[in-house]
């Protein structure tokens, strides 16, 4: 799924497989830029609360396509804070989507 921001277009893909818990879906995502340069890798948890109830690849591309939506907004605060965690804490940045802050759900 490409995603168009200020920066240009980025591939959004999952990183690595979902991540199933009792309270949240958990997704490694990674931006990267057609040609190369550049690429950002982040976590997203949603709680279960905010899925849809439906489940299988339909479910998981409408999840996608919600991030790539709210990603196309936030994307420089988003690329800013993945990148500052990786260089300075060593880990992933995680974004967390739940009844407080439903994000794009």
């Amino acid at each position: 799924m490409t995603i168009k921001t200020g920066r240009g277009l980025y591939a959004l893909t999952l990183a690595n497989p979902i991540e199933h818990s009792a309270d949240a879906l958990v997704l490694t995502l990674s931006l990267e830029r057609p040609d190369g340069i550049e690429r950002v890798a982040f976590r997203c948890r949603i709680a279960t609360v905010l899925l849809p109830p439906a489940s299988g690849a339909a479910a998981e591309q409408a999840i996608l396509e919600s991030l790539a939506r709210w990603l196309a907004r936030e994307f420089e605060q988003t690329r800013e804070a993945a990148l500052k965690s990786i260089r300075a804490e060593r880990r992933l940045f995680e974004v967390a989507f739940d009844e407080n802050q439903r994000g794009p759900f």
